[in-house]
């Protein structure tokens, strides 16, 4: 054999090793973090959860589901936050549609209630398809994250803190946070993201959480080096309850972390001139919504 053909070979085969090593040290890396994180998590209410098919392989969409288990929370069990973002990986848009907790919809079984009683009675696969018959919502994929997971997966993914323009002074559960710019932990982002006791209520409380997963999505750009990702990735799955693969995880982080992505877009339901309050319901006070005028006005979002 001829020395350059030597070379070539050997070179061929250094290359094909490293690959071979890198792809084993990530694998390695994400499972030993996940599994150090999993204890933490133990949920079977969703085993059962069946996702809706993709439209396309460059298109999806995960119903993501705020969980409040604290032993004092009065709507233990309900879904405290309810939202749908839908990625389209061909031109990298993020968008977000946020529904409103007192929705009160027809919730299969079960009869009409409010939107967040949905997961208590039948977890992510009762609240998707309360999503699919009163939105006309897909649902690919779920992701279901507890009060102080978030918390924790902020502090580990923005050690130096989320910086955030308040829109008023808030206090809640015991943190204050001022009105004006200002950098947030995960706890005291949390609490940002939850409040609602003003004149505003949940109106107000949807559009700062949009403000911040708005500022999570800005803020996320070289957050942490790609050759960390495996393992970053590993813990945050070991902290979650989801059913996203995890190389689609992967996929989608890169994205994110490379500032490839555009400004995140987002709609509120139920959208303006389509709903009206109702204090004398079974559920008590409740939003009566137009479902079909909301549903025309979640699928045109989509499609712009």
């Amino acid at each position: 054999m001829k020395k350059s053909v030597k070379i070539l070979v050997i070179s061929l085969l250094s290359i094909l090793l490293v690959v071979i090593s890198a792809g084993c040290y990530a694998a390695v890396s994400f499972q030993h973090a996940k599994e150090e994180s999993q204890a933490q998590v133990v949920s079977t209410k969703n085993q059962n959860f069946t996702g809706d098919e993709q439209s396309s392989d460059k298109e999806l969409t995960v119903m993501v589901v705020g969980n409040d288990s604290r032993d004092d929370d009065e709507d233990q069990g309900r879904s405290d936050t309810l939202m749908v973002a839908h990625y389209d990986g061909k031109t990298k848009q993020p968008k977000l549609v946020s529904i409103m907790r007192d929705s009160y919809v027809n919730i299969p079984d079960h009869g009409l209630d409010k939107i967040n009683a949905a997961y208590a009675y039948g977890g992510a696969q009762l609240t998707k398809e309360v999503l699919n018959t009163s939105f006309g919502l897909p649902i690919n994929y779920y992701v279901i994250l507890d009060f102080k997971e978030f918390s924790e997966i902020i502090d580990e993914l923005y050690p130096k803190g989320v910086t955030i323009d308040s829109e008023k002074d808030i206090n809640l559960d015991g943190v204050d946070i001022h009105k004006g710019e200002q950098t947030l932990d995960g706890n005291s982002l949390l609490q940002y993201a939850r409040f609602r006791m003003d004149e505003e209520g949940d109106f107000g409380r949807i559009r700062r959480q949009q403000q911040v997963m708005d500022a999570l999505i800005e803020q996320s750009k070289d957050l942490i080096p790609l050759w960390e990702l495996p393992q970053v990735a590993g813990k945050i799955v070991g902290r979650i309850d989801t059913n996203v693969p995890t190389s689609l995880l992967i996929d989608l982080a890169k994205d994110f972390l490379t500032g490839k992505v555009k400004p995140l877009e987002s709609l509120s339901v139920p959208v303006e001139g389509s709903w009206d309050f109702d204090d004398d319901t079974p559920s008590g006070s409740v939003i009566l919504l137009d479902e079909q005028q909301n549903a025309e006005a979640i699928q045109e979002f989509l499609k712009k």
